[in-house]
């Protein structure tokens, strides 16, 4: 056995230090560790990737079928590259149907819906997260447990309200129905949780009214929330088909979503013109998610919502 020892080094307290065996064997186990660490982040990189292309694929589909012939859209397998680019469909589908005129009430509702919800949201919110009074809690549990209770069971009853008001077939059936939202109050209040009780116990202190507080002090500090509420608010409310469906019959009343559906037919169906349509839709989803990124992610991840 080697009993050679290296010899003395000030630096250490003059003590020797062993030649071979420990130094080599406490690197060997750190070089492994290191190693299987870098074959996981790979790995992990690999399966995100493989997953992104995956939930890319029916956009990338609907790019390519936007500019192709009604016959080559089903095609199988599907025709990637097509023959013949179309391009103008994008031209042809204004004068097909009054899409500038769907586009417009989709619009408006959205920002419509989305500016109210915001609104009502944030305001509710900091009652159940800023103010105490009897029963907040529960009162808050039993609102939120509403977000379980599918549209669908209320769906009847709704529509009778709305038709003996005489709100059927107009824009305020839908804005009164959606303006309120108990995910919009319980996202907000996660986020006023994250805001500490004493800036509005010192606003309290120096006169400011609970109005005061909400307006002056936490929304000015709920921006991410904010944004994150009224990214997804409007998004669900452009994307909305039964609402509209169900509520507007004058077609000029009509959203974007219930315009495309002119063209399907009886027997056959314009696929390319529903492609061509669906590409000039999600641009200002697309438009409105980019400028909003940022606050959007900073606001899920503030408020409890992983």
């Amino acid at each position: 056995m080697n009993t050679s020892v290296l010899p003395e080094d000030s630096t250490t307290g003059g003590a020797a230090r062993p030649l071979g065996g420990d130094g080599a064997g406490r690197s060997g186990p750190a070089a492994r560790r290191r190693a299987v660490r870098l074959l996981g982040r790979v790995l992990l990189h690999a399966a995100l990737i493989a997953l992104a292309a995956a939930i890319l694929v029916p956009f990338a589909w609907m790019l390519v079928s936007s500019v192709k012939r009604d016959s080559d859209v089903l095609t199988v397998p599907i025709q990637w590259i097509p023959e013949e680019f179309r391009w103008d469909n994008f031209t042809h589908i204004w004068t097909r149907i009054p899409l500038l005129t769907y586009l417009g009430n989709s619009l408006f509702l959205s920002v419509t819906i989305t500016g109210l919800q915001v609104l009502t949201g944030s305001f509710a919110a900091y009652g159940f997260a800023k103010t105490r009074f009897p029963g907040r809690d529960a009162l808050f549990l039993a609102y939120v447990s509403t977000i379980a209770v599918p549209w669908q069971a209320y769906m009847v009853p709704q529509y009778i309200i709305m038709e003996r008001l005489g709100l059927v077939n107009t824009r305020l059936s839908l804005i009164l129905l959606q303006a309120f939202g108990a995910f919009g109050v319980f996202l907000m209040r996660q986020y006023y949780l994250t805001i500490p009780d004493e800036i509005s116990e010192a606003a309290r202190l120096d006169g400011l009214s609970e109005y005061g507080i909400w307006a002056r002090i936490v929304l000015p500090l709920s921006k991410p929330a904010l944004a994150g509420l009224a990214l997804l608010t409007f998004v669900n409310t452009w994307n909305d088909y039964m609402g509209p469906f169900i509520y507007l019959t004058d077609n000029e009343l009509w959203t974007v979503q219930l315009g495309l559906r002119q063209f399907v037919g009886v027997y056959d169906s314009q696929y390319a013109m529903i492609m061509t349509g669906s590409v000039v839709s999600v641009l200002p989803i697309l438009v409105v998610f980019l400028a909003g990124q940022r606050y959007f992610v900073q606001g899920i991840a503030t408020s409890g919502m992983k």
